[in-house]
């Protein structure tokens, strides 16, 4: 999503897309998507004029596609129509699209908006918890313990760097210790092995 808004996919609608079809997606495999479905129809008005079965075509490499190409069309379809094409700054109106949670919501409000705001996944749950900088049971447990420690400068940015080190560094299995530039601070909570 990062790297789409310095593409110039700034809108809250595009970011918003962007994060639906990054779900359960490799990132490699979500930014092609959304840069074939923007190119297709850059904007919510253009993206409700497509059928499911076009949206569905043009981001068919996502995981889960078909029941995407519904979401997103329907999340364009109420843009264009209850917010004349241009979503809101406003965690409750993202969130109240299907299947949009906090994580979505708040990265795409952050990366769109500027607004401060932490957002969550798997990867940022696990390595603030591996390092012992939270103590949490799931990713949506997370948030409220890192708005009170993180500071504030960092809310946005926390995604963009800890979800590249929890894929490729402090990864769920066997995390590359041997390699980690912040072992020295962290507690290595949960690890049983690494490389």
């Amino acid at each position: 999503m990062f790297a789409l808004a310095e593409e110039g996919h700034r809108s809250v609608f595009q970011q918003l897309v962007a994060c639906v079809l990054s779900i359960r997606t490799y990132d490699e495999t979500s930014i092609e998507c959304a840069r074939r479905l923007f190119r297709a129809a850059p904007d919510a008005r253009a993206i409700a004029r497509l059928s499911e079965r076009e949206i569905d075509r043009l981001i068919a490499p996502s995981t889960f596609h078909t029941a995407k190409a519904g979401q997103i069309r329907e999340i364009a379809r109420r843009t264009a129509v209850e917010f004349s094409g241009t979503l809101p700054c406003d965690a409750e109106v993202l969130r109240s699209f299907r299947g949009v949670g906090p994580k979505c919501a708040h990265l795409a409000l952050g990366v769109a908006c500027g607004s401060a705001v932490i957002s969550v996944d798997i990867h940022v749950h696990r390595v603030t918890n591996r390092w012992g900088y939270v103590r949490t049971p799931t990713p949506d447990a997370t948030m409220q313990p890192l708005q009170a420690r993180l500071p504030r400068r960092y809310w946005v940015e926390i995604n963009a760097l800890l979800v590249p080190f929890g894929k490729h560094v402090c990864t769920g299995r066997l995390p590359k210790c041997s390699t980690c530039p912040v072992l020295t601070w962290c507690a290595q909570v949960g690890v049983r092995a690494h490389r």
